[in-house]
């Protein structure tokens, strides 16, 4: 009983902590900004991705309120007709410049080179660089919201998390766990205001920086060699002196990041090991999960099974203080949680699978991504 207890303090507290941050201290930047006067460049990576960039080129160019903004695309060695397809949607727009990337050279990762080379390449009279990935799409008035609440937060760096589609039962089990983790285990105000880079978070999807910021940080090339670019340019910003911030971007973009089951398990394997750092702590925050998140219904089923009814409380009061935290989660980043949080226990066992197939692969330099080595 001592030990179901322990249990269901450590989800209690957990989840207390998801509540307090999705309350209090995660930004919503507004839906209906002030006019940005200041010069914007967008930023938007390709590689292979003519199905689905014309949805989010459009959205670009319909943005609203942000009369300096400009786009710059980079066809970074597409095979499929990417260009062609940035071209049909552009047509004759003064605002879209289309790049031809080059290869990465040694010591550089295809993304972080990708999106150097648009830096690189950005208007320069910019303050401000919008990254943007192909299977985010904006709302409206997205990138002016941005770059409004990135000048009142006054921050160097804004990650504002776009509202994740899931489509299918794989997306339903893994993608919430994104939101739900930096909610949960992330102290968001702590965030903000330590200058330390281990305490750092953002989402490449939607990234909006101060260009003068970004410069000082050494932009993408600090970060040449990283699998998640996005967070080691959150610690980069830190570095340098800057300032980050998370921030609940559901009503500005929706992304769907992944097309089926292949995809979805491809992209967590080749980045996981990163998030974790050694395999030692891998394990340890892998069990801790397991413990706290999937072992309560077991040994409510097991207590139940062998009569000992308090226990069997105890373990169900635990599991549905982890499933209340996916709740949280979900209606605080717009995200779907009817009856997906009920299979909470399910999904931490996926992410434990995914990460231990993560390390496994690297082990053996078998990770890939669109055809490149990440490892």
């Amino acid at each position: 009983m001592t030990a179901v207890l322990a249990l269901l303090l450590g989800v209690a507290a957990l989840t207390a902590h998801t509540l307090v941050n999705a309350g209090r201290w995660l930004r919503r930047p507004t839906d209906r900004p002030a006019p940005v006067t200041e010069p914007v460049a967008v930023l938007l990576p390709l590689r292979d991705e003519a199905g689905r960039v014309a949805p989010c080129l459009r959205a670009l160019l319909a943005q609203r309120g942000v009369p300096a903004l400009r786009v710059v695309v980079l066809d970074d060695g597409s095979t499929d007709g990417t260009a062609e397809v940035v071209r049909t949607v552009a047509g004759d727009d003064p605002r879209v410049t289309l790049l031809d990337g080059a290869a990465p050279p040694p010591g550089w990762l295809g993304k972080p080179h990708a999106c150097w080379q648009l830096a690189a390449r950005a208007d320069p009279t910019a303050t401000v660089l919008v990254f943007v990935d192909a299977d985010v799409v904006l709302a409206p008035d997205a990138v002016a919201a941005a770059v409004t609440e990135l000048r009142a937060a006054r921050v160097t760096l804004l990650s504002p998390y776009p509202r994740i589609l899931v489509a299918t039962a794989a997306d339903r089990l893994v993608q919430p766990l994104l939101q739900w983790l930096w909610l949960t285990f992330l102290p968001l105000r702590a965030m903000e205001r330590s200058p330390r880079p281990s305490l750092a978070a953002a989402g490449g999807q939607f990234l909006v920086v101060d260009r003068a910021g970004y410069d000082a940080a050494g932009g993408h090339a600090a970060v040449a060699d990283r699998i998640l670019e996005d967070i080691e340019l959150a610690r980069a910003v830190k570095r340098a002196g800057g300032r980050i911030a998370l921030a609940d971007g559901s009503r500005l973009a929706a992304c769907r990041m992944y097309e089926d089951w292949p995809q979805l398990r491809d992209g967590y394997t080749k980045s996981l090991w990163a998030t974790f750092g050694h395999p030692g702590a891998a394990a340890a925050v892998v069990t801790l999960l397991l413990l706290l998140y999937t072992a309560p219904p077991l040994l409510a089923a097991g207590a139940l099974a062998a009569g000992t009814p308090a226990v069997a409380a105890a373990a169900l009061v635990a599991y549905l203080l982890g499933v209340a935290g996916r709740v949280v989660s979900a209606r605080a980043t717009g995200g779907r949680w009817w009856p997906d949080a009920l299979a909470h226990p399910v999904s931490v066992v996926v992410l434990g699978w995914l990460t231990l197939r993560s390390y496994h692969l690297r082990k053996r330099r078998r990770l890939s991504w669109r055809g490149r080595p990440v490892t």
